[in-house]
């Protein structure tokens, strides 16, 4: 095997063994040369016009660069792989790499490198190492427009939120540009958000209960204070008439030890102050939600009143509106 030369060693490293076609005829390869040494196995064909230096499986990494290095230098990585590069835990899983170029730009979809033209590259992308990746308030919304299912959107929605990835304003800004144009999921979701809503389960109970003909409002994730004016424990959903707490448990939050411990005290301060609390998993929420709703009625309903005596205070919150 030929040494490389210097200049491409340092491309190969910066670039984690993926090289485009261009370097290597600029390192003195010629075609043929490729062909032989991916016909021995010793360097992959990953793209068109894209190789991996290596063989075996590509990492996640690897594959980003592959098809941003195949999209052009314009490229901006988003969707599902911008959420997975941020990070994102309740993001699906996907081997595909989506990223947007200049709507003039002459480029298709080929193999894991899904390429779409944009009337408007993302202003505020952020550099990553050999490539540039979208906001994360744009890259939550196209990753919207390619589901299928509101579970999943409502989870990368409540998700940007609650982790600070992004901001309403931001969300809404995205959604406003990307107007109508497969949108009704992430406008649900955002909805949902805007009213307070901070995770998939939470809004699958909010849905649950929406239809209900006896509940009246429900504050989702609302500031509460005693009647000395001290914070209290923010419940998930709260009924203010009847003093009534719903919690819904997700393993995510409540596996550790450390966790359960917190779970009890919130519940046990909340107690204190008269607050009765409903505990729901998300697995009840979905397999059994008139049996949900029908107890949280049952609840309010023999205890209306009682938050008028409990000296428990909801704090008003400025709820923005969704224009776009």
């Amino acid at each position: 095997m030929r040494e490389q030369p210097p200049e491409l060693a340092d491309a190969a490293e910066r670039q984690q063994q993926i090289v485009t076609r261009a370097q290597l005829l600029a390192a003195g390869f010629d075609d043929m040369y490729l062909y032989r040494q991916t016909r021995r196995s010793q360097w992959q064909r990953v793209l068109p016009g894209t190789y991996a230096l290596v063989t075996g499986t590509l990492t996640d990494e690897q594959r980003r660069i592959a098809a941003a290095l195949y999209a052009g230098p314009e490229a901006q990585l988003t969707g599902l792989a911008a959420l997975i590069w941020y990070g994102f835990r309740q993001s699906p899983r996907t081997d595909d790499v989506h990223l947007i170029v200049p709507h003039h730009a002459r480029r298709s979809s080929a193999g894991f490198a899904r390429v779409a033209r944009a009337l408007a590259l993302d202003a505020k992308a952020r550099q990553a190492s050999v490539y540039r990746v979208c906001s994360p308030a744009r890259a939550v919304v196209d990753a919207a427009r390619d589901l299928r299912h509101l579970r999943p959107v409502r989870a990368i929605v409540a998700e940007a939120v609650q982790r600070g990835f992004t901001d309403l304003a931001r969300l809404d800004e995205e959604i406003g540009r990307a107007r109508r144009s497969r949108t009704a999921l992430v406008r649900k979701a955002f909805s949902e958000v805007v009213h307070g809503v901070r995770s998939a389960p939470e809004a699958e109970l909010r849905e649950c209960l929406t239809s209900s003909p006896v509940l009246p409002e429900i504050r989702w994730n609302p500031r509460l204070t005693a009647g000395n004016g001290t914070s209290l424990p923010t419940p998930d959903g709260y009924l203010a008439d009847s003093a009534v707490a719903l919690e819904v448990d997700s393993q995510e939050y409540h596996f550790s030890p450390g966790d359960w411990a917190r779970t009890l005290d919130r519940h046990n301060e909340l107690s204190r102050h008269g607050i009765l609390i409903l505990h729901f998993t998300p697995a009840q929420i979905r397999r059994d939600p008139a049996r949900v709703r029908r107890t949280v009625e049952d609840a309010y309903e023999s205890r209306r009143g009682l938050g008028a005596t409990n000296r428990v205070r909801v704090q008003p919150i400025d709820v923005p509106g969704n224009d776009g």
